[in-house]
């Protein structure tokens, strides 16, 4: 049964110009983009997005980072997306994830780690819904 994730690629990836190469170890990884959009987060969207994040000391520099340029947005659905997708995506820190995951190749540190991706079924529904806002569940 098909389930769906959530995806951001980070403004150093658009930055450096690798999103193709991203979007395509994506698509290789067998996902399905059902949406994608380029768009760039307002601080006060940053602050709601990573809200959970708030109290935590990197939280500032997070809103900061997110802000600081275009990204893209995107679901996708796959057979198991949110495991499988964090597998393809590798550990936060790109200097510990495994080889030929896409943090390990396009991550540059741990606050510019290239990708980002949901961490639970549900929260890849609310993720998804706050850029597209039709996604209930799959």
């Amino acid at each position: 049964m098909s389930s769906i994730t959530f995806t951001i690629i980070k403004p150093e990836i658009l930055t450096r110009q690798l999103e193709g190469e991203v979007v395509g170890s994506i698509i290789k990884g067998g996902f399905k983009i059902i949406a994608l959009k380029k768009t760039k987060f307002s601080e006060e969207q940053a602050k709601r997005f990573y809200a959970i994040h708030s109290e935590r000391p990197f939280f500032q520099g997070l809103v900061k980072y997110i802000t600081s340029g275009p990204v893209y947005v995107a679901v996708l659905e796959k057979e198991n997306a949110v495991n499988d997708f964090r597998l393809l995506i590798g550990a936060t820190n790109p200097e510990q994830a495994e080889k030929n995951t896409i943090r390990a190749k396009y991550g540059t540190n741990i606050e510019q780690n290239a990708i980002h991706g949901s961490d639970s079924d549900e929260n890849a529904i609310i993720e998804g819904n706050f850029f597209f806002s039709h996604f209930e569940r799959y």
